[in-house]
């Protein structure tokens, strides 16, 4: 058996912890806030990837990754807007939206961390590749989401305590560095109950 890298370890546990703050996400009962939610977080792991395999990252680059790869899920949209239906739409779509969220998340990491290990960058991505490789990997995340179920509504209090951070810090409240700090605290502590 071989042994994993710390940077393998370091990116996996970074999937891992977004795949819980996604699926929290995905909770939002909300139409299409639960995506853009979800993409911001998608966003945010790619570039803590990024920094792991130290590979050159910026916003634009990284949110049309992740939108080349998951942006056009008729899944993700079907669930959200589910939502719409009074009561039980709510619920149904957001327990669909949140598996499908951290499906997707657990993909687009996956894909991440096998094109960075390849030295791969955000600008020569094969996007064939990518998405027949995200492809299969979102069809494994479906499981993993599943059995970080329990843990989702937790995640989704995250997200809000979070977005709360974010905007304390866009408001000058906060310190950015201060914001970073407590960010990686709350993805370090999901990233334990895998």
């Amino acid at each position: 058996m071989s042994e994993i890298s710390p940077q393998r370890l370091e990116a996996e546990q970074t999937v891992n912890a977004h795949i819980l703050w996604s699926m929290g996400g995905g909770l939002i009962p909300f139409p299409l806030m639960d995506i853009a939610a979800v993409t911001a977080i998608q966003v945010d792991m790619l570039k803590q990837i990024a920094d792991v395999y130290e590979v050159d990252f910026s916003r634009s680059h990284g949110k049309t990754y992740v939108t080349a790869l998951a942006g056009s899920s008729l899944a993700r949209l079907g669930a959200s807007a589910i939502k719409l239906i009074p009561g039980v739409g709510s619920v149904i779509g957001g327990l669909s939206m949140s598996v499908l969220s951290g499906a997707s998340t657990y993909g687009i990491g996956q894909v991440s961390i096998r094109h960075f290990e390849s030295d791969g960058n955000l600008v020569d991505v094969d996007l064939d590749w990518a998405k027949t490789a995200y492809a299969r990997a979102f069809e494994t995340g479906k499981t993993v989401a599943e059995g970080f179920k329990g843990r989702a509504k937790q995640a989704r209090t995250t997200v809000e305590a979070l977005n709360e951070l974010r905007r304390r810090r866009d408001s000058g409240e906060i310190t950015p560095e201060f914001y970073e700090t407590q960010k990686q605290q709350v993805l370090r502590e999901l990233a334990r109950f895998k």
